[in-house]
């Protein structure tokens, strides 16, 4: 299945989205996941929407998100950094989601803001400490598409990522979740600034695979349904400038399109 939230005149709603006459459309209303407590599902009578048309929001609502750095060797090289020989982990405060078409917005106090597009991984099940035999599988609702937006000269100066990483809209996620992609098997991710590819990668390049990525995650935290994990950006990270427009593909998700400001 493939969800979005979008915004109807009866407030936030969950839909359904499958490909109509070509088309991503959003066919049908859902009801909301436990996690996000405010949204009630309409009792309006709903018309199919194409997907382009509608006001879309960020498809998750996470208590937590947490992000895996340098999962590609050549990012970590790029940047002049070691590979890491266990996932290097961070956070993001929720307050920095923004939604498809929203606008990152650089902060004055940094000199330079930088793209990194991303496979999102959205937990469906609580978990704790998954043992070596699990199938990780049942714990995931869907995957998304993220841009770990960073300010990279505050992250070189800083002994820690939470500046950096941290800021209100440095955490794009969308436009949909959706179960129906493999990418324990590889799937394909781009990024473009102004239409010139910048980011080329494959989810079959990871580090450290989806299934170690959630064991040792768990091991340290228990992941809540709706948490955010941000799987790590291929190389080609670059500066953004106010007026550029960014947009992170994965492929069978879609495109993640936002406004830099």
């Amino acid at each position: 299945m493939r969800y979005c939230r979008f915004l109807t005149p009866q407030g936030p709603q969950y839909g359904a989205v499958e490909t109509v006459n070509g088309s991503d459309t959003i066919t049908r209303l859902l009801p909301a996941f436990a996690e996000d407590v405010g949204c009630v599902l309409s009792g309006a009578e709903f018309a199919a929407v194409p997907l382009k048309d509608a006001w879309l929001l960020p498809p998750v609502l996470p208590s937590k998100i947490i992000c895996v750095g340098r999962n590609y060797r050549a990012h970590a090289s790029e940047l002049g950094n070691e590979v890491p020989s266990e996932p290097l982990l961070f956070f993001k405060p929720p307050s920095a989601i923004i939604g498809n078409g929203e606008a990152i917005v650089r902060p004055k106090i940094s000199q330079r803001v930088d793209y990194e597009g991303e496979l999102g991984i959205v937990i469906g099940k609580r978990c704790s400490k998954l043992a070596q035999e699990e199938d990780v599988r049942e714990y995931i609702r869907g995957y998304t598409v993220v841009n770990d937006v960073t300010a990279r000269d505050l992250q070189k100066k800083d002994s820690q990522w939470a500046r950096a990483k941290g800021f209100d809209t440095f955490c794009p996620v969308g436009p949909v979740v959706t179960d129906e992609i493999e990418p324990f098997a590889g799937v394909e991710l781009t990024t473009r600034l102004n239409e010139e590819e910048k980011q080329r990668g494959n989810t079959g390049d990871f580090i450290f695979d989806i299934p170690t990525m959630l064991r040792y995650i768990s091991a340290i935290f228990t992941l809540e349904p709706g948490d955010l994990i941000a799987t790590g950006t291929p190389s080609g990270v670059s500066p953004m400038q106010a007026g550029d427009v960014v947009e992170v593909t994965v492929e069978g998700i879609g495109t993640l399109r936002n406004t830099v400001a």
